[in-house]
């Protein structure tokens, strides 16, 4: 799908605030709330727009600490690269799973409410996996920049 600057702009500003009422948006981006609506249900249908969600502060619901791990495999068999990322993908902690090139195979953010809990996931998705060759914790000091926000400037 060809983003137009109009397109651009609804995505800068939902990204900013998916509350916005479809008429506010129209007003910001010179359009009618119908062009709005015709356009954010084509920017959802073509995948553009894959979800609208809340960004929830971990901290507030006692997720108070981020882990970032890097994970090596001892296979590359496709069928095992599939079931670990199925099991990675359905840990609700794991809050983003990355297969990767370089000195590892996957790179994962936690949530974890402490390192107990942290330690009880890697029980379950690394060492009973009987595929996880090594694995690399950093523990974050602080959350300096957070979120899934894209640039949407033009290309």
């Amino acid at each position: 799908m060809k983003l137009d600057p109009y397109d651009r702009a609804l995505l800068a500003a939902l990204q900013d605030d998916a509350r916005t009422p479809q008429s506010a948006l129209g007003e910001q981006v010179s359009l009618s709330t119908a062009a709005v609506n015709r356009r954010l249900k084509a920017l959802a249908g073509e995948g553009v727009i894959e979800r609208f969600s809340a960004q929830l502060n971990p901290k507030a619901l006692g997720y108070d600490l981020t882990v970032v791990v890097e994970v090596k495999v001892e296979s590359e068999r496709a069928d095992l690269l599939d079931q670990m990322q199925r099991s990675f993908a359905a840990c609700p902690q794991v809050q983003q799973c990355y297969y990767v090139a370089g000195d590892c195979d996957f790179v994962l953010i936690f949530l974890v409410r402490d390192m107990e809990q942290y330690v009880a996931l890697t029980r379950k998705l690394f060492f009973e996996s009987h595929n996880v060759k090594t694995f690399k914790t950093l523990v974050a000091m602080n959350r300096v920049k957070t979120g899934a926000t894209v640039p949407v400037d033009a290309a």
